[in-house]
């Protein structure tokens, strides 16, 4: 596998594209954590979004990496 995707001719990395697909993913992930409530739980909800991004570009790049290789 290389470490880059070519879109168009222009080399992305493939981490990059992984981020992006990741933060799609936790923007309405987020929004529905607030209509309910969720967040009157947390302590620290800027520290949560951000485990929460980082387990979710964890999932991402563990599912998508058989896919491109």
């Amino acid at each position: 596998m290389t470490g880059e995707l070519d879109i168009y001719g222009v080399f992305v990395p493939s981490l990059g594209a992984w981020m992006i697909f990741a933060f799609l993913i936790s923007l309405p992930l987020r929004r529905m954590l607030a209509l309910t409530g969720f967040y009157r739980l947390v302590w620290h909800r800027p520290l949560f979004d951000l485990a929460l991004y980082v387990v979710l570009l964890g999932c991402v790049v563990t599912v998508g990496q058989p896919l491109i290789s």
